[in-house]
């Protein structure tokens, strides 16, 4: 331990405790604007610098190391002066225009600024003009970058994709795609991290919610809304609701009070695609197909593109069944439509996110195969917050209400596909019944979850040894990947999910700054199974109805039809 006295006050800190960590430990803020920790440690803003006695300047306290007999002051009026001349510099060449910015009152150059009291800028604004394809599902807007670097050091550390780089000198540094290339020419798989990383609108997802208020708006229009796994974890968090109240069905709702005619649970998809990649697993297994390589989870498609772009050999390897928010779409515009009595085209099918590269999913044109548009748009859990904002809706007052049937019945098993490790977990419990003919224990196959990178297990079904392993983040994906190719480790079955924790942890999800909140709501799901009467997604009686009626049997021709896709075909941009 180091002593040290921070604004005039003795405090006990751990060696090699960086003036910000200590602050903090003694709940002293200590503003700032670009430093994750472990991640981004660059002192670049200068907002966080503090004054030590005895030290001519100001030192940056993310990056400096409290030692033995410092004497900090972390709000002095040159600390204070300096940090106010800084945030006025940033501002000088950031878009203010904040009515109009997707994240006006969860911005950290805002909240930073209205601290200080910046009020008026005393330097003359120098926003230059940019260009970007806004049809993309990530938007990159120059002029509200401050070159905190944080979405160069996430993508390059974490994802390993390096899609950002920093380009020129001194007042004309940008932030920009590497080699000053467009985003279509580089290997971004739209995870989104670059997003939920940024402390202010830099980054954002596309905005689609007008096109959603606009399909609402057409009295001919039948308007479907599907909640995946993930979303019903966080959904509250930017409207003030505690996880408690921001259950699955206050969340049904405040969808219908939008004006949704009707409001569906991704997790029965979940359910169907369980059904079909459970029986797909073991036809491979048994036919020796996965002697040399794996068979890989499809549901993500960050994941998808990754291995598409990064290690195309690979691509045959993945499953073909569809993810859950696909399979969903076709099940609304064949099925639903029929029970419905209407034409396909007469639904608008809107898919509610914790993702970015869902976006890009139900663009890809091979994914529609009932005849119509499966997915019509996706929103991401940000954007139906400001959806349900833009309504007045009051959720707290809200009463709780169920999902629409046939389609709103869940498993357990369907609940955890939002975190890393729950789809194999889910498809093992339904392999394992498919192969024995009588289910396992519901949590036999528990050891796969947790949130290491790359985890491993085994497990016999059957008289067979499996060899498990789930990872999560491209960083670990890629380390996996690269062992299977050169044949340093072999898995019969393998899970992978772009964003760490998962789905949980996805691009699409609410941005709170500092905090990685992707475990918690992994949890959230986990317990959810637990607490679950229905924990196979084989027992869910809508999906034995959907098969009965509709479908016939998994892998069948209809089945496979609607459920499946050929990866090898998906374009990577449209």
């Amino acid at each position: 331990m180091v002593n040290i006295t921070i604004n005039n006050t003795p405090v006990q800190v751990p060696e090699n405790t960086t003036i910000l960590e200590a602050a903090k430990l003694n709940n002293i803020n200590i503003p700032h604007l670009c430093y994750l920790k472990g991640l981004n440690e660059i002192g670049a803003c200068r907002v966080c610098v503090v004054e030590v006695e005895g030290v001519d300047r100001l030192v940056s306290s993310c990056n400096t190391v409290a030692t033995e007999g410092m004497k900090i002051h972390t709000n002095s009026p040159k600390v204070r002066q300096a940090r106010k001349v800084n945030v006025e510099l940033l501002l000088s060449q950031h878009s203010a225009r904040c009515p109009e910015c997707s994240r006006s009152g969860n911005c950290e150059l805002q909240r930073v600024a209205n601290a200080l009291g910046v009020l008026k800028l005393p330097y003359e604004e120098d926003i230059k003009d940019f260009e970007w394809n806004n049809e993309f599902p990530l938007i990159r807007n120059d002029q509200k970058c401050i070159k905190c670097m944080r979405c160069v050091q996430v993508c390059d550390k974490i994802q390993q994709m390096n899609v950002w780089d920093v380009a020129k000198t001194g007042t004309h540094t940008v932030v920009a795609c590497r080699g000053g290339k467009d985003i279509t020419e580089l290997n971004c798989t739209v995870c989104g991290q670059c997003i939920t990383h940024c402390p202010v609108a830099a980054l954002t997802e596309r905005d689609d919610t007008q096109k959603v208020l606009a399909a609402m708006a057409d009295k001919d229009k039948i308007t479907i809304a599907s909640v995946a796994p993930a979303t019903r974890t966080s959904w509250g968090e930017q409207l003030g609701l505690t996880h408690e109240e921001a259950t699955a069905e206050r969340l049904v709702s405040a969808l219908r009070a939008v004006g949704f005619d009707y409001v569906f649970d991704t997790d029965f998809s979940a359910d169907l695609t369980i059904m079909e990649e459970a029986s797909e697993f073991l036809v491979r297994l048994q036919n020796g197909e996965l002697k040399e390589y794996p068979m890989f989870t499809s549901c993500c498609p960050g994941w998808v593109r990754f291995i598409k772009m990064e290690f195309p050999d690979l691509v045959p390897q993945l499953s073909s069944a569809k993810s859950p928010q696909q399979m969903f779409g076709a099940i609304i515009k064949s099925w639903y439509a029929q029970i419905l009595g209407v034409e396909p085209e007469k639904i608008y099918h809107v898919s509610f996110m914790p993702c970015t590269a869902k976006k890009y999913e139900c663009d890809v044109s091979c994914m529609d195969s009932s005849g119509a548009r499966d997915v019509d748009v996706v929103l991401t859990v940000r954007e139906l917050a400001r959806l349900i904002k833009s309504e007045g809706i009051n959720v707290k007052n809200l009463p709780e209400s169920a999902f629409d049937a046939p389609l709103g019945t869940a498993s357990g098993a369907g609940h955890i596909f939002g975190t890393t490790g729950g789809v194999m977990e889910a498809a093992l419990r339904t392999a394992y019944n498919l192969a024995t003919g009588k289910n396992p224990e519901p949590d036999a196959f528990k050891d796969v979850r947790g949130y290491d990178g790359w985890k491993e297990a085994k497990f016999e079904i059957a008289g067979t040894e499996l060899k498990i392993a789930v990872a999560n983040g491209l960083g670990n994906i890629r380390k996996l990947c690269e062992a299977i190719r050169n044949k340093k480790v072999h898995y019969d079955f393998v899970e992978c999910m772009a964003c760490p924790t998962g789905c949980a942890g996805g691009g699409g999800q609410p941005i709170h700054e500092g905090e990685e909140l992707g475990e918690g709501r992994g949890k959230i799901l986990l317990n959810l199974d637990q607490k679950s009467n229905l924990r196979f997604s084989h027992e869910n009686p809508s999906i034995v109805q959907c098969y009965k009626e509709y479908l016939g049997k998994p892998l069948g021709e209809k089945s496979h039809h609607l459920l499946h896709t050929d990866q090898s075909k998906w374009e990577l941009w449209k």
